[in-house]
């Protein structure tokens, strides 16, 4: 995806732009604060709606891709795209359905709204709650994906949070679509609680209402997002590139390792959580890289390795810039490393925090990477295409934070959620707590304790 940057208009603001986007942010502002009032089965039922409304509209959702995909393949032969980006955009009959399913899983997830996060008693008849709230007016600008603005809706529904949508033009007549099918599948929800924007205008505007936006999700490269932290003061959640590795440990099952990698490389290549940098410990090299390179080789993977490597198996020269590059397609670049210290510096050097995986039969080694690595998601023995919402259980995703503040790892209901502190009392003053006969406080922790409205007064 180009940054913001590459295609800030060069002229002064139109100011018709200024004053729709302001409306906009302000009709959202005024759904956040309803929807936040509407009960579990409200918004089930629309998420319900919602899905029905996406199978029913499959032929127009899929003309209107196909119009993306056929521009997207002529800037593909132009070498303006790449075939990931091309890949990403795509849609079909069986994606149109796992997103209509991927909605009723939503709709299925329990309510993230109102749980009672933690209880207190400052005194006898006076308790503090710390409830679970929606965050409000959630501002996501994503890549081609089509699929990422069904998601990020569903999510932001559920949560109770109105949200405003910026895709990427690669895929505009697809967004378009479903935006569409999602408002007039929910009628009955406030207006203005899932708005789309679609110029770059727009986004730069959103980005100076940090009165009424409460929090701005990017998805895309390292670039793009620190564009989008250095152009506004509202809180930036950013979902970055994902330059992810597999380390084969010496004590790794090298049958294991070799599914693991291939897999984690080739089962679907144009995503965020596939591997970029296979790492082999020096002692297995000999033994594990002909058979894997092989079998890469045969799935179309272009390879390059460093000089180790090379004295193994015949692939390309890896240079000092593969170690900092996402692909996103067939290619992978190889480095036979020492020992897991080796490893493990060489993650924390080039990795983007996003997902790495170590394989090897011994757990204080696994222990030692998974713990010396800094990383959202750190697996054993497992692929690193498992780190998604929708297969951590959390229904979807509206993106994977490589961050560490709020959210961390794939981005699902809960990350879309903050809190509120509500203290139920019985005409209590501050003044009786300070002074010379000061009462004191009893803190005490109410376990199993959940707040509602007017809690002490039904109970006296």
């Amino acid at each position: 995806m180009t940054t913001m940057s590459e295609n800030a208009p060069d002229t002064e603001p139109d100011s018709d732009v200024e004053a729709d986007t302001d409306e906009l942010a302000r009709r959202a502002e005024r759904a956040a604060l309803r929807l936040a009032n509407a009960d579990e089965a409200t918004r089930n039922e629309a998420l319900r709606s919602i899905a029905d409304a996406i199978r029913d509209r499959e032929a127009e959702i899929l003309e209107a891709n196909a119009e993306d995909v056929a521009a997207a393949e002529a800037m593909l032969a132009d070498g303006e795209y790449t075939q990931a980006l091309v890949d990403r955009l795509k849609l079909d009959e069986t994606k149109i359905e796992e997103i209509a399913s991927m909605v009723e899983s939503v709709a299925e997830q329990d309510d993230p709204l109102g749980e009672t996060l933690a209880a207190r008693e400052l005194d006898e008849d006076l308790e503090l709650y710390r409830v679970a709230v929606p965050i409000g007016v959630v501002a996501t600008v994503f890549e081609s994906r089509p699929d990422a603005l069904v998601q990020i809706a569903a999510l932001a529904l559920k949560s109770g949070n109105a949200v405003v949508l910026k895709g990427g033009s690669e895929a505009s007549e697809s967004n378009r679509i479903l935006h569409e099918a999602i408002v007039e599948a929910t009628p009955d929800l406030p207006d203005g609680w899932a708005a789309h924007v679609e110029a770059h205008e727009e986004v730069d505007r959103l980005l100076e209402l940090d009165d009424r936006v409460d929090l701005v999700m990017p998805r895309g490269s390292s670039e793009f997002v620190s564009y989008i932290q250095e152009n506004t003061q509202i809180p930036v959640l950013g979902h970055t590139e994902g330059i992810c590795h597999v380390y084969v440990d010496a004590d790794a099952d090298l049958e294991m390792a070799e599914d693991v990698a291939f897999d984690a490389k080739v089962q679907y290549p144009a995503v965020c959580n596939a591997v970029e940098t296979l790492l082999v410990h020096d002692s297995v090299a000999d033994a594990f890289l002909p058979d894997l390179v092989a079998r890469y080789e045969d799935a179309g993977v272009e390879l390059r390795g460093d000089e180790r490597t090379r004295e193994v198996v015949d692939v390309a020269p890896a240079t000092d810039d593969d170690w900092d590059t996402e692909y996103g397609d067939l290619e992978l670049s190889i480095k036979v490393v020492g020992d897991p210290y080796d490893a493990i510096d060489h993650v924390n050097d080039h990795g983007s925090k996003h997902t790495e995986s170590i394989l090897t039969e011994d757990t204080e080694t696994a222990e030692a990477f998974m713990t010396g690595v800094d990383a959202a998601s750190v697996f054993h023995n497992a692929s690193t295409r498992f780190a998604d919402g929708y297969r951590y259980g959390l229904g979807a995703e509206v993106g994977i934070s490589t961050g560490k503040i709020h959210a961390r790892g794939p981005v699902g209901l809960e990350g879309l959620t903050t809190y509120k502190y509500y203290l139920e009392g019985d005409g209590h003053l501050v003044a009786s707590y300070s002074g010379e006969d000061a009462l004191p406080f009893t803190h005490l922790e109410l376990d199993g304790v959940d707040w509602t409205p007017g809690r002490l007064s039904r109970e006296q």
